[in-house]
């Protein structure tokens, strides 16, 4: 596919701000393919930016924390950039990925989430657990916009979620 995928027409950020389960996922080079409970908690900085807080247990069994910042790249906030690198060095070009919300339920429980490149993707819901009928017609979303999802991985979820306060207490 040349064009690149489709997002929503307006995200309302202050409903989507709060934690995400993540059911499903393309594989990326910073998470490993075990880890398990990844939750992403989304809140308004000091700047008006999304401050970002990745979690999950990785393969050792620990918590793991990526804190990040997102900024909307479009007035219908359906398109953001987001950094994870340390706030001194985000000006550095190059070094924000694309969060493209491609689908979003109207009561803002479940996000489609994907990149231009159809190299990421992400399903995620407010709850820790997703009803496999209505799991598979969002990721059958994902595939109309040309993701492919042979290698797609589906953490393990209990419900735990991991406050930043218990990896620095």
């Amino acid at each position: 596919m040349t064009h690149a995928p489709t997002t929503v027409p307006h995200v309302d950020l202050q409903r989507y701000l709060g934690t995400w389960y993540e059911i499903a996922r393309k594989p990326m080079r910073h998470e490993d393919k075990t880890a398990r409970d990844i939750t992403a908690t989304y809140s308004l900085d000091d700047s008006g930016a999304v401050r970002v807080v990745n979690a999950c247990i990785n393969e050792e069994g620990k918590v793991e924390i990526a804190e990040g910042q997102a900024k909307p790249t479009d007035d219908t906030h359906g398109k953001l950039e987001v950094t994870f690198l340390p706030e001194g060095l985000r000006w550095i070009p190059f070094t924000k990925g694309d969060y493209w919300i491609l689908r979003l339920d109207a009561d803002y429980q479940t996000a489609l989430v994907g990149d231009p490149d159809r190299k990421y993707l992400w399903l995620l819901h407010r709850q820790p657990q997703m009803d496999a009928t209505v799991k598979a017609m969002w990721l059958e979303a994902a595939r109309a916009q040309g993701y492919e999802l042979d290698d797609l991985i589906h953490p393990q979820q209990s419900g735990q979620v991991h406050r930043e306060s218990e990896q620095r207490g």
